[in-house]
């Protein structure tokens, strides 16, 4: 296993250095002068043209391109330092702490209600096969898959925001008027929507799935031996079925749980909730270029570890696929 896992990780760093090296250079192909958008406005002439000297040495930007991905790669793997944001004017590592700890907060419910609702409707949708059950929960999640994820949104807003005026449109709760319990409460009124709108849109293809993973485990030869012999329906359902159905069902598990460092863009941008993946549309909009490779960055270091970490759970859930 070790050797297994020593192998992936050399044909891993290769991986992350490409992707390091397309992520930089699709970023300075990008239009814009991150320089020029952190200087006052008000220089001119030579003071302008002084402080854009300095600037450009501090951020090393009067290097060559390839010098430039040389210095931060080097300030990336031994300092830890992913760059400096142009549009905020200071690091990258303060931008994205709070946004980032705002987007885990909020994935972290998600995936819990995402996965105590797939799982057992899966099985279930499987095991019932051809009943009022299973073809419910299809026509849902084929609905749901076809929904947009703004629209869900903003019809959610429209209901509970609007109509109904019971939960807040969009937002995060104020830290300063409340503490405590009251603090705790208003942030279950700000998550509540979307947490709803992500739990549904991820459930249709989870529970999809898990269903076709069990109808195949269900199909097999060992599941008819182990009904013959007596066993109950449990007993052959979640402790023969579901542990062989679980290789391909631990994909889904892995990038649930990977997914805590992964912001939805589009979700976040529609509740105006402060979080990493309104963070990155923001940084598009503002061409802040360091923000955005340093991003990408993690987000593909994120992805290549799911991956790796998806195989070595595919040979401990099923013996029989040697790590090799």
């Amino acid at each position: 296993m070790l050797r297994y896992i020593a192998k992936r990780l050399l044909i891993l760093v290769p991986v992350v250095i490409a992707i390091s090296i397309i992520l930089f250079g699709i970023i300075k192909l990008m239009p814009g002068d991150p320089v020029r958008a952190m200087l006052p406005t008000t220089l001119r002439g030579e003071q302008y043209q002084a402080a854009y000297a300095v600037m450009s040495a501090r951020l090393g930007m009067d290097k060559p391109v390839p010098v430039q991905y040389l210095r931060w790669m080097h300030n990336l793997v031994i300092k830890g330092d992913l760059g400096y944001s142009s549009a905020n004017n200071r690091p990258v590592v303060d931008v994205i702490r709070e946004p980032l700890v705002n987007t885990i907060r909020l994935n972290i419910f998600v995936n819990i209600f995402y996965l105590l609702i797939a799982l057992p409707v899966g099985i279930k949708m499987a095991t019932k096969r051809g009943s009022l059950f299973d073809s419910g929960w299809q026509v849902f999640s084929i609905a749901t898959y076809s929904i947009p994820s703004f629209f869900l949104a903003l019809s959610l807003i429209f209901i509970f925001g609007v109509i109904m005026g019971v939960l807040p449109l969009g937002g995060m709760p104020n830290t300063v008027l409340f503490s405590g319990f009251g603090l705790m409460f208003q942030w279950a009124r700000y998550l509540t929507l979307p947490i709803i709108t992500l739990t549904i849109i991820g459930l249709a293809s989870a529970i999809r799935y898990v269903r076709n993973a069990m109808i195949d485990a269900l199909s097999q030869d060992y599941i008819r031996t182990a009904r013959s012999k007596g066993l109950s329906e449990k007993v052959v359902i979640y402790s023969h079925a579901f542990r062989n159905a679980l290789i391909p069902v631990s994909t889904i598990i892995v990038w649930t749980l990977f997914s805590l460092l992964m912001g939805s863009t589009i979700t976040e941008s529609v509740f105006q909730y402060n979080g990493i993946g309104k963070l990155l549309l923001t940084a598009v909009n503002t061409r802040d270029t360091m923000l955005i490779v340093s991003m990408n960055m993690i987000f593909a270091v994120v992805n290549v570890s799911a991956m790796l970490i998806a195989d070595v759970i595919y040979g401990l859930v099923d013996p029989r696929i040697k790590l090799k």
